[in-house]
């Protein structure tokens, strides 16, 4: 499922006309950036939790020329799926 189609699926299971479930799915999305954006956990009781961790520097290699290249650490986006998500799955 792409944005759209959890738009589509929003608009039809809370009877809301597809812009303003548009809106909805934006804002939520806009709400979890923001507090990954701040260094803040996102926790969504039973669905999971998002949050910021470190990457460590490492060295990789270009594919082309097999030269090897210095990558920096930086922060990265994480999911951790809560029980209920794992169950729903599994």
């Amino acid at each position: 499922m792409n944005k759209q189609g959890l738009i589509e699926a929003v608009a039809s299971s809370t009877q809301l006309k597809k812009v303003r479930a548009e809106g909805a799915v934006d804002a939520v999305l806009d709400c979890i950036s923001g507090a990954l954006k701040k260094g803040n956990d996102v926790r969504l009781v039973g669905f999971g939790t998002f949050r910021v961790a470190q990457r460590a520097a490492s060295e990789g290699r270009n594919p082309r020329t097999g030269e090897t290249i210095q990558i920096a650490a930086r922060k990265v986006p994480r999911f951790r799926a809560g029980k209920e998500l794992k169950e729903a799955v599994g």
